[in-house]
Formats: structure tokens, C-alpha cells, sequence
């Protein structure tokens, strides 16, 4: 099975001639082709019974290399199942439409951080609302920033304890079969997402480059949102 790194080695230097990549993504591209070859060094290992050598060649250690996190995702995982409650989990996607992408792409720092408040403001504020829980919750947040085909598709991945606090510090169950209603956690998100989304528009904290630089007239802006419902 071909891994990312053979596919940067044939591909890599083609894709960086013909795309403008960020300094991070070229180093990330950097180290991934060159993670335990020849490149980075190596050091022997030697068996002091047979004498037997082997040589192995350095890590990158980047953060985004498969490689490298591969054993420090298992680690991390284990760590975490000493935080675990023992109940049950809900696992909570939240997205966007894809017609925002090249927004986004453009202002990762801001729209990143507008999903992340957006998510958590949903979450709370429904776990709130005595017509579901009606008390507070916990979760844990995780961005994506790719899809499954390695495309640029911006999302969030909650874990959801099966349970809240109540106001008086009572655990209190959910539902076994679901958390809150989809359909209401969707619409609560897009409302909040395109309110707080608009209010970075017009405060002006919003860039437009290259084909997205029609996006500053303001009603090309809102023809955008309104074909973007989701």
C-alpha cells in the first residue's frame, strides 16, 4: 500500500511547481519525504551477542508526518482512558458546506476559531435548555482540516459524555440512543456559525485574495451565505 510519503516522492516536486504552498506546508512536505532516509542521517545498531548490524535512519518528528505520530497517537490514546468516565460516549461531527472552502482557506486562523466558539456555544446552550438535559456539559473538540480524499474540507469532532451536572452537582444520564436531536443541533450551529461568521465580515477581519476577491463586495458576501445553507 503506497504510503503519503512515496506519493510527495514522485508527485511532490510537480504539485510545489505548479500550486503556491504556505512555508508550513512546504516544510511539512519537506520532512515527510525525507522522514528515515539517507537525508536526516542515521546511527548503527549493533547486537552485542552476534555482532549483527543495522542501520536506521533518523525520524522527522513533524507533527504532521504519519510516521512519526503514529506512536505518539497510540500514546496519547492511552493516556486518555485514565480520564475516561465510565458511561457511555457520544461522537458529534459539526461542518460546513464546501462552497465556503476557499473562504476559509484564506482566513483559517479566523473562520478556525469561529467553528471552534460556534461548536462549543451549541453544545452548551443546548445541554442547558431543560427541554434536553437542562444542565452543563463537557466534551472534547478536535478540528480536521481534511477529508478522507485529502481535500481541504474544514469540520470538528466532538466526544460527548453520555451524562451532565446538574445545577446541585447530580450526574444526570442523556439518552442511550442519542444526545440531542441532529436536525436541532444543525440548525442551532448554522444559525450561530453564519451570525458570528457575518459579524468578521463587516468588522472587516475577513481577507479576500485572488478569485475570492469579489467576496468583498457585500452582496456578493451574502449571495454566498445564502446559496451555502446547509
Amino acid at each position: 500500500m503506497a504510503e503519503v510519503q512515496d506519493i510527495f516522492i514522485k508527485y511532490g516536486q510537480n504539485y510545489r511547481t505548479n500550486h503556491k504552498l504556505t512555508v508550513t506546508q512546504h516544510k511539512a512536505m519537506s520532512a515527510i519525504q525525507k522522514c528515515r532516509t539517507s537525508e536526516l542521517g542515521g546511527h548503527k545498531e549493533i547486537c552485542d551477542s552476534c555482532g549483527h548490524t543495522r542501520v536506521s535512519y533518523n525520524s522527522c518528528r513533524n507533527r504532521h508526518c504519519p510516521k512519526c505520530q503514529a506512536l505518539a497517537k497510540e500514546r496519547w490514546i492511552e493516556n486518555q482512558k485514565s480520564n475516561l468516565l465510565d458511561i457511555g460516549y457520544f461522537h458529534v461531527v459539526f461542518t460546513i458546506p464546501d462552497t465556503l472552502n476557499s473562504m476559509v482557506y484564506q482566513n483559517q486562523k479566523a473562520v478556525y476559531t469561529l467553528m471552534f466558539k460556534t461548536v462549543a456555544e451549541t453544545l452548551t446552550d443546548l445541554a442547558s435548555d431543560k427541554k434536553y438535559l437542562g444542565a452543563k456539559i463537557g466534551f472534547t473538540s478536535v478540528l480536521h482540516t481534511w477529508g478522507q480524499n485529502l481535500m481541504h474540507h474544514p469540520h470538528i469532532h466532538c466526544i460527548v459524555p453520555g451524562g451532565v451536572l446538574s445545577s446541585l452537582g447530580k450526574w444526570v444520564n442523556s439518552r442511550k440512543k442519542f444526545f440531542i436531536p441532529v436536525k436541532v443541533l444543525s440548525r442551532k450551529f448554522r444559525g450561530k456559525f453564519l451570525y458570528y461568521l457575518k459579524q468578521l465580515y463587516y468588522q472587516n477581519k475577513l481577507e479576500f485574495h485572488g478569485n475570492q476577491t469579489y467576496l468583498s463586495d457585500d452582496e456578493e458576501f451574502e449571495k454566498l451565505l445564502a446559496v451555502s445553507l446547509w
